[in-house]
């Protein structure tokens, strides 16, 4: 049977301590969170990636999301 060398990647996550920081607060919202969000304050339900296949329906979409005002 072979033993682990220390080299090994498997060994270093076992016993390696992680370098650096993580950084503070809430994390970011990624891309897809931020194109949920727009649809829910314009009304548009469903999935939007499914949405996004039609590309006149998309770009209508977009353009609304775009011109919406908060009251």
């Amino acid at each position: 049977m072979a033993r682990m060398g220390e080299g090994r990647g498997v060994h270093r996550v076992l016993v390696g301590k992680p370098e650096g920081k993580r950084p503070l607060g809430r994390p970011r919202p990624r891309w897809e969170d931020n194109i949920k969000l727009d649809l829910r304050k314009v009304g548009g339900g469903g999935d939007w990636m499914e949405l996004a296949q039609d590309r006149d329906r998309w770009r209508a979409l977009v353009n609304t999301v775009m011109n919406f005002r908060v009251p």
